[in-house]
Parts: structure tokens; C-alpha cells; sequence
């Protein structure tokens, strides 16, 4: 039988008991919460054009990848794996995710003034 302690890589300590869940619990609660009252109540001072989009939108793009990294961190165990592959999931996100949203952008303005027209 083949000694499995040979491969470290194979067996991760994750975090134990009840208290991280509640630790992420209320982090993405509270992320969430700004973008619900942001979303209701729109304020002025955010609504300014920036890229072709406006600032809200843009804090909502942050946030938004905010609560996506921390759930891939903690309910993924992304963030207790080696750092080799974490570098080989995050690599391609870290160049792709603001290609695509430049385009969006981008794209979106472009749409935004052609329906003007």
C-alpha cells in the first residue's frame, strides 16, 4: 500500500469549528448590504460618467469581485491550497476579468451613444 504522507500536496488543513463560517458569513452580509442600499438609493454624487459607465456601477463591479474572490477563497478552500495553484486559477481571472470588463464598458458606451443618434 502506497504511504500517502509522501504527498503533502494531497491532504490540506482547512480551518476548523464553526467560527470562519460565521467570519465570511457576515463579510459578504455586509458587502451585500452596500450594494442593496446603494442599488435603492442611488446617490447623485455616484451617478458621474466614468469609462463610459457610471461610478455606482463601477463600485458595483468591485464589490461584486470582492465577494466573489472571498468565496472562492474560503468555500472553495482556494485560499488554503499551495501557492503554485492558486497562481494557476487566479493568473488567467487577474488578466481576463478587466480585459472583459474594458470591453463591456467600452461597448456599452459605444451602444449607449449610437442609441442617441
Amino acid at each position: 500500500m502506497a504511504n500517502n504522507n509522501a504527498y503533502p500536496s494531497e491532504h490540506h488543513e482547512g480551518p476548523e469549528g464553526t467560527k470562519w463560517i460565521w467570519k465570511v458569513f457576515w463579510i459578504l452580509l455586509i458587502v451585500t448590504t452596500v450594494e442593496v442600499v446603494l442599488g435603492i438609493i442611488k446617490p447623485e454624487v455616484l451617478m458621474g460618467q466614468v469609462l463610459g459607465t457610471s461610478v455606482l456601477n463601477i463600485i458595483f463591479i468591485v464589490l461584486t469581485l470582492a465577494k466573489a474572490y472571498y468565496i472562492v477563497s474560503e468555500f472553495m478552500h482556494l485560499g488554503h491550497e499551495r501557492k503554485n495553484f492558486i497562481w494557476t486559477i487566479t493568473l488567467p481571472i487577474v488578466i481576463l476579468i478587466p480585459y472583459l470588463t474594458f470591453i463591456l464598458l467600452t461597448e456599452g458606451g459605444y451602444m449607449n451613444a449610437m442609441s442617441q443618434m
